[in-house]
């Protein structure tokens, strides 16, 4: 009777656990990123698109200084003139940055999919449809890292997946390293999700490669940084 009991007990709370992350599984997390209004995120497009054309302009050098000539035959210069003109000589192109916002970032993501005809970008506008099997999508950043949730269709049914990670570049291919994942509202360790996202991503290094001008992508300080190539 006892281990009737025990057995019964065990399988009462094996199947409460199951329904209690199916029920995670299924939930909607907190938004990574508050909605826009359609107007909101057309200015948000427009600028991300003004800040990526700064991208194609030419590098910047430090502009040289010219004394203006006297009559008179000039002077030797001095050991100081030289070193400056040296130096002026072998300067580089700084090559330009360009910060993007998450919120400016989000619009362009949504314009690209054709969901800004809309008056709100909401959980359920089909900001996907040019990419199949993601149904919406938010991006957000905070300090260092990119935070990302997606909607995808499972089974037939709408979930959640949350990811975070640092975003970064090598060999002009953006690069990945989560963090954080979840499905729906519950956590799953990231040990077990690196191995196959890391390998989904190679066979995929195609689609991260970055834009012919782009020669690094970071996060920094809230801010998805684009430096020039």
């Amino acid at each position: 009777m006892k281990k009737w009991k025990l057995d019964r007990i065990i399988s009462i709370a094996t199947l409460v656990t199951s329904v209690a992350a199916l029920v995670l599984v299924l939930k909607r997390p907190a938004p990574v990123a508050a909605p826009q209004t359609a107007a909101q995120a057309a200015a948000n497009a427009q600028s991300f698109q003004d800040k990526m054309s700064q991208l194609d302009q030419p590098a910047h050098t430090a502009a040289d200084t010219t004394q203006p000539q006297s009559a008179q035959a000039p002077a030797a210069p001095s050991a100081t003139q030289d070193s400056q003109a040296s130096a002026a000589s072998q300067s580089k192109p700084s090559p330009a940055q360009v910060h993007i916002t998450s919120d400016e970032i989000s619009a362009a993501l949504a314009q690209a999919s054709g969901a800004l005809s809309g008056g709100q970008l909401s959980g359920d506008s089909n900001v996907g449809s040019a990419m199949p099997n993601i149904l919406d999508q938010q991006v957000s950043f905070d300090g260092d890292q990119a935070h990302g949730q997606f909607l995808v269709n499972v089974a037939g049914k709408n979930v959640w997946v949350t990811v975070a990670g640092h975003l970064g570049s090598k060999d002009g291919f953006a690069t990945f390293d989560p963090t954080e994942f979840k499905v729906g509202d519950l956590n799953i360790p990231v040990s077990l999700v690196n191995g196959p996202l890391q390998q989904r991503l190679s066979e995929q290094k195609d689609r991260l490669k970055l834009p012919e001008n782009v020669g690094g992508v970071s996060v920094e300080d809230g801010q998805l940084v684009l430096t020039q190539k």
